[in-house]
């Protein structure tokens, strides 16, 4: 069975069902993150019960500092990629909770540093759903929000968790089969896709513009693009 047939199979979940009709929080490794996983749902958020975005790294690791581009310049410009991309999916700037931890050094702290410095971000927003990253993405931030996620679940037993994937839906070719065991559900991003085009291209650093066509660093290849903009976004609830 074919990505598409396979995301067509997923049981529908509407956003009320989903979020319980309360204001969520979306939890994002990277600016960016936010945005391919779960824009759609901020987008139906931030026009109905309310949304925060806690963006944990600064994202300076997505390229090789450079004298023109150092990793300060680097982290200021994705601060503001990503305000920008939240202003697109119909928030503001004081939606935003930007931790600024070193990107690509979470593994420095230990899971349960991790999980109280994001209990002291996300116990003052007021959001009852919580959306965190996937163990199952390979990136070795994601890993570690996930892991220390776990740990957070207990310090705030009145919010429910919810897992969203980025990197694993592109690059595992057994993604499918590995999250069936949790039930993923599909929440219907349609009608909120021309705002979700509009926040994933406010980070233009990634999209290979901004910076130096010859600064070395990541670049969004176009098919990672499609899929998260054509693709609805899923979800299951952490165990």
């Amino acid at each position: 069975m074919g990505r598409l047939s396979v995301i067509a199979a997923l049981p529908r979940i509407s956003h009320a069902e989903l979020t319980g009709g309360q204001k969520i929080a979306v939890v994002a490794p990277h600016p960016d993150d936010e945005t391919l996983g779960c824009g759609g749902l901020l987008a139906a958020s931030f026009a109905s019960t309310g949304a925060h975005v806690v963006c944990v790294t600064d994202g300076s690791a997505s390229h090789k500092p450079s004298p023109a581009w150092p990793a300060g310049a680097l982290a200021d410009t994705r601060r503001q990629e990503l305000y920008d991309a939240v202003a697109a999916l119909g928030g503001t700037k004081t939606d935003v909770t930007w931790m600024g931890l070193p990107d690509g050094r979470l593994y420095l702290s230990s899971p349960d540093q991790l999980a109280d410095r994001l209990l002291a971000s996300l116990i003052c927003i007021g959001a009852s759903c919580i959306f965190v990253p996937a163990l199952e993405d390979h990136h070795e931030d994601h890993k570690a929000i996930a892991t220390a996620a776990k740990l957070l679940r207990a310090k705030m037993p009145e919010c429910r968790f919810y897992v969203y994937p980025v990197w694993s839906r592109f690059d595992d070719p057994l993604f499918y089969e590995s999250i069936a065991e949790f039930s993923p559900v599909c929440l219907d991003t349609t009608r909120f896709r021309t705002a979700k085009r509009a926040a994933l291209f406010s980070h233009a650093s990634q999209m290979g513009k901004v910076l130096p066509p010859d600064t070395e660093g990541f670049v969004m290849p176009p098919a990672f693009i499609e899929l998260f903009l054509t693709n609805h976004e899923i979800f299951w609830a952490m165990r």
